[in-house]
């Protein structure tokens, strides 16, 4: 295994869940971290917990755009609302040549990318699926025992550079995988979680709850349907069945799963509401349909001005 050079934009619980593993394969690790958390990773290291047990990985840390060089890849993994506080380090990585992996959630990353002046040929499609949260100032716990991540090419074409980025991560022990249709898988990822964000914010509730009450599970549903619905419009070939797909999926999560979403809510702080359901309803008003599920959603749970 050739070893590479890694970049972790934003190390919060993502970003330092899969950095830390990368370390521990062997790849050479440059956190990009700031206050109490780049303290403790400078003195004390960074610690990931996970099912299989815990793990110190060798890993650099800074707050200095001037120290992050050339890399093969930076793992862009902070909020959507934080993306534009970031965007001048990500641009600064992206011209070293760099390429920019970003694991957010939303179908808009790379165009709002864009539109942060960030080199778009730098800028592959990404997306994860795992559970992981920061406990204390450099240390992180990944909960679920899957790690799942997904690139390619936005344009669909093939390329070295996403078989060695999901080759590495793959080294680290995440099922990743290279994708053509990296622009369909994001789209699904979005069909499960804006649906389930918007039904278990409106509802306040974890999904056990809701799926089991005869009108929380038609407002998961028809929450999936408009989304299913505005990708179908937008011209994304999600595959027939779709929408029974994500309700199997939703029936295997254990019945205390509360959204990332909903525990922004609850926090009372920022969420990520506007790359949501917000999005759902930029997208339906642009196609001509309706979507009063994520209408209502975005009205009622945005934080008020």
């Amino acid at each position: 295994m050739h070893s590479m050079k890694v970049i972790v934009l934003g190390t919060g619980a993502v970003g330092a869940s899969y950095g830390g593993a990368l370390a521990r394969a062997g790849h050479e690790v440059t956190c990009f971290a700031r206050g109490a958390n780049l303290a403790a990773i400078q003195e004390r290291g960074l610690e990931v917990r996970t099912p299989e047990g815990a793990f110190r990985p060798r890993v650099t840390a800074t707050d200095r755009a001037d120290a992050l060089g050339p890399a093969d890849f930076a793992i862009l993994a902070v909020k959507s609302y934080s993306l534009a506080d970031i965007a001048p380090i990500v641009r600064h990585c992206a011209e070293q040549g760099t390429t920019v992996v970003p694991l957010l959630n939303g179908v808009e990353t790379a165009q709002r990318l864009e539109q942060l002046e960030v080199p778009p040929a730098a800028v592959i499609g990404g997306l994860t699926t795992v559970s992981a949260v920061r406990i204390a100032a450099g240390v992180v716990e990944r909960r679920s025992a899957f790690q799942v991540v997904v690139v390619g090419e936005l344009d669909g074409r093939t390329s070295d550079r996403v078989d060695r980025i999901a080759g590495a991560f793959r080294d680290a022990g995440v099922d990743a995988r290279a994708s053509d249709r990296i622009e369909v898988a994001l789209w699904q990822k979005f069909v499960f979680l804006a649906g389930v964000a918007a039904a278990c914010g409106l509802a306040r509730s974890p999904i056990g709850p809701l799926r089991v009450a005869p009108l929380g599970r038609r407002l998961l549903q028809r929450a999936i349907e408009e989304i299913v619905a505005v990708a179908r419009a937008r011209g994304i070939a999600l595959p027939d069945g779709e929408v029974a797909r994500v309700m199997g999926v939703i029936d295997g999560l254990p019945p205390g799963m509360k959204p990332s979403f909903l525990v922004d809510l609850e926090a009372g702080g920022p969420t990520e509401l506007e790359i949501l359901s917000g999005a759902v309803s930029r997208f339906a008003e642009e196609a001509g349909i309706a979507t009063p599920i994520h209408d209502t959603a975005a009205a009622a749970l945005a934080k008020p001005a």
